[in-house]
């Protein structure tokens, strides 16, 4: 009979074995109640004379999953982690953890405090604070290297990267793998076996860490100096680990002055926003709609995009129908998925055989749109441009069944204007996946006028599918992301016509936490596709606005693409996939300069990052107050997902709470002199400035 020692934790003695067992759904969080139930387990466990060892188990789908997010950013009431990991450490007798699904940050730091460890060969293990902008502050940045090395330690708990069992055992995290699936009947056997072997107390704290030395740490800070692109907890982690240097109890010391100084930096702020961010953006006014069914997705198009959403949907369990226009267009859709699955058969996580298998057995291709006549939904990915569009549409509309969700894979166009050419317009909308469709994280859910919620719940659902964050948008050009995206480049193209050099902005954005800077990833892109999107719009362009890009249409007459031609704002000789400047880049700015009767002016890095985050602030700020957002937290996850925004600041939003709104409003209307159209502010931004408030403020729930 067990004895209960708090809400969630019992104490049983099965066969001279103290069963200290956790049931605290649905991940097992370590809150204060599991936290003092263990500690008192461990003290029972102690003055039990007739338990000769002690095994931490919990019930349910997983070990102890981490922290308990419900204390974040409240002060924990004790006893804290690292008294319960130093409780169980201390224990006098052998004390085993038996893992199944997920032991991460705290849960691992649990396990790894205990003597012994026995885990389910499909589990995984990890200390992902990092994420969190922080470091795992319950020893185990002292524990860890002491069981894999502190370079192996420095790998794991700077990418924070979850961990298959069997690797966790190979290095040393794990002492043995289990395949029976019942964690707890294979925690007692291990038990029973080490204490009939005579296995004592084993205490990680005790090991020696051959390989730390201060080379190791002086070459890991260099580092994460270049992979972390400005992220501190990546530099904490290593300082953290370093203390490993130390005698056992110094270093515990050590490890807790680190956490204090990352919990004191504003990026733990950001990096929690960001991480509820994520949660929050599933709370819409459609939440509590039933999604349609979802088996089977038709794809229309086998181009790039194409491949990309059906590969991404054979990952995710669903069978997929794939259209093209003929037979050869056909075979070179399949082709563009078989590469996306490339990688994951030459790193050996997926043989031949399997993709073969996968292809014959859940992927049809076709020629006829008659394929998809009974698709649960179908995500048309054709040329962007309306006429195609609606001729897509149009031939959807007569043979996809009725109830099935038609989704047009637009990153600009109107999608009622689509919808308008089915008889059906409720149950379209768009899903404007991110390239690589199978890679990139991001869903913009486009609703449109006329689209029932239930249509809109089975586009989330399909992202909870396929692992992306889902974002609700309302219909304007571009949506949330590409609208914003179109305001800030706009602003750098303002600023290279005046005098910067386009590598003057890409220094500066990358300097602020972009993986590349705007012209990069023009350049990535290919600069053909902008070129196409201003043609589009030549026509119904108002006269009054500045054309700024004429730089960006003498690249394109050039024949200067990108990485697809070999040459662009960088030149990529040889197909490298970076290089050096263009040199006859800056000459033919010149001239266009000269042209126009410019005469150019220098910028500080200091005056580009200004522009071009209050462009994107403000465009940001339309976009909520227009209702395209429902808050200023899907912009933030918008862009931190689909555009490369710097995670540790919390996403455009939240950065411009941290410099003050006011400070953007009057940098706003500081560049509104030169051009009152373009800076004009947004009239929240303005609102919220007047009434002594923030974006923040406005990131309530938006479910019904």
């Amino acid at each position: 009979m067990a004895d209960r020692l708090s809400d969630f934790v019992t104490y049983e003695r099965v066969d001279g074995v103290a069963v200290i067992r956790t049931d605290n759904p649905p991940v097992n969080a370590l809150g204060a109640d599991v936290r003092a139930g263990i500690v008192a387990g461990m003290e029972r466990f102690d003055a039990d004379p007739d338990a000769a060892i002690a095994l931490i188990h919990c019930d349910g789908r997983t070990f102890h999953a981490g922290a308990d997010i419900k204390e974040f950013g409240t002060k924990r009431a004790d006893p804290q982690i690292w008294t319960l990991c130093d409780r169980i450490e201390a224990a006098t007798k052998p004390v085993v953890a038996t893992l199944h699904g997920t032991a991460l940050g705290g849960g691992l730091e649990v396990a790894i405090a205990a003597h012994w460890r026995i885990a389910q060969r499909d589990a995984k293990v990890g200390l992902p604070e990092v994420h969190l902008g922080v470091i795992p502050a319950a020893g185990a940045t002292q524990r860890a290297p002491r069981l894999m090395g502190a370079a192996r330690a420095l790998e794991a708990i700077t990418t924070g990267r979850h961990i298959p069992a069997p690797e966790a055992r190979d290095l040393g995290l794990i002492d043995e793998l289990d395949d029976s699936g019942d964690a707890l009947a294979a925690g007692l056997a291990y038990a029973r076996r080490l204490a009939a072997e005579g296995k004592g107390v084993r205490r990680t704290g005790e090991m020696p860490v051959p390989d730390a030395t201060p080379e190791l740490f002086a070459e890991w800070r260099e580092r994460a100096v270049k992979t972390g692109r400005g992220l501190n907890a990546v530099l904490y982690c290593v300082e953290a680990v370093e203390g490993c240097l130390l005698p056992f109890e110094e270093g515990l010391r050590h490890e807790t002055a680190v956490s204090d100084k990352s919990h004191a930096d504003p990026q733990r702020d950001a990096m929690v926003h960001a991480f509820f961010g994520e949660r929050a953006v599933a709370k819409i006014p459609e939440a509590s709609a039933a999604p349609r069914r979802l088996e089977t997705v038709g794809v229309v198009g086998g181009g790039t995009m194409g491949a990309g959403i059906a590969a991404a949907a054979l990952n995710a369990g669903l069978k997929v129908v794939m259209v093209e226009m003929d037979a050869e267009a056909l075979a070179r859709g399949e082709a563009n998925l078989r590469r996306n699955f490339a990688s994951s058969v030459a790193k050996g996580r997926m043989s031949q055989q399997a993709l073969d298998e996968l292809l014959a057995t859940r992927w049809t291709g076709a020629a006829d749109f008659a394929a998809l006549s009974d698709v649960d939904l179908v995500v048309e990915a054709v040329f962007e441009k309306m006429s195609v569009k609606k001729e897509v549409f149009a031939k959807l509309d007569a043979v996809v069944r009725e109830g099935a969700v038609l989704a047009t894979n637009t990153s600009y166009l109107d999608v009622n204007e689509i919808a308008a050419v089915t008889r059906r317009p409720q149950d379209v909308l768009g899903l404007h996946f991110f390239s690589p469709a199978h890679v990139m994280r991001l869903l913009e859910v486009v609703v449109g006028a006329k689209t029932l919620p239930e249509v809109v719940a089975t586009g989330f659902a399909l992202a909870r599918r396929m692992g992306k964050i889902a974002v609700r948008a309302g219909v304007c050009d571009g949506f949330i992301g590409n609208r914003i995206l179109g305001a800030y480049l706009k602003a750098a193209d303002m600023m290279v016509e005046d005098g910067a050099s386009p590598y003057e902005v890409d220094a500066a954005v990358r300097g602020f936490g972009y993986p590349m800077g705007p012209f990069q990833m023009g350049d990535l892109a290919g600069l053909d596709i902008g070129y196409l999107n201003r043609r589009g719009k030549d026509e119904t362009r108002d006269p009054g606005e500045r054309y700024s890009e004429g730089f960006l249409d003498r690249m394109y007459e050039n024949g200067w693409l990108g990485q697809k031609t070999g040459i662009g704002f960088y030149d990529y000789a040889g197909g490298a996939r970076s290089g050096p400047p263009n040199p006859q880049v800056l000459p033919m700015i010149e001239a266009e300069r000269r042209r126009l009767g410019i005469n150019a002016r220098s910028f500080t890095r200091e005056e580009i990052l200004r522009r071009y985050i209050a462009a994107m602030t403000n465009e940001a700020a339309k976009v909520v107050g227009e209702g395209i957002a429902l808050r200023p937290l899907d912009v933030d996850m918008t862009a931190i997902a689909g555009y490369g925004y710097p995670r540790w600041r919390g996403g455009p939003m939240h950065h411009a709470d941290t410099v003050g709104l006011a400070k953007i409003l009057s940098d706003l209307q500081e560049f509104a002199q030169e051009d009152p159209g373009f800076w004009a502010p947004a009239p929240l931004l303005e609102r919220l400035v007047a009434e002594g408030r923030s974006f923040a403020d406005l990131n309530a729930p938006a479910a019904g």
